[in-house]
């Protein structure tokens, strides 16, 4: 398969694989395509959790029941700092 790139994305697989991530360009390239799989079957396998949580907090802005914004990210700040804990690996 031959696959034509625009020179910006070609600078950008160089910069990824000059990184040392990566051995070669096509490495990256699959890596890239299989990330990109995976995150359109997890939104296939959730849309309608999705949909429903959209129209959840819809419902719910049209009832007044919202928060402001330094709230939301305080929120925010909290769930990522519990899912940092949750995914840190016990080293006993």
């Amino acid at each position: 398969m031959t696959i034509r790139l625009k020179p910006k994305m070609e600078a950008l697989i160089q910069q990824n694989v000059q990184r040392g991530h990566y051995q070669s360009a096509d490495e990256f390239v699959e890596r890239a395509v299989q990330m990109l799989h995976e995150q359109e079957q997890w939104l296939a396998d959730n849309r309608t959790e999705i949909a429903a949580q959209i129209d959840h907090g819809y419902q719910q802005a049209e009832r007044g029941e919202l928060i402001d914004g330094d709230g939301a990210f305080r929120r925010l700040r909290e769930l990522h700092k519990n899912a940092q804990r949750s995914n840190v690996p016990n080293v006993n």
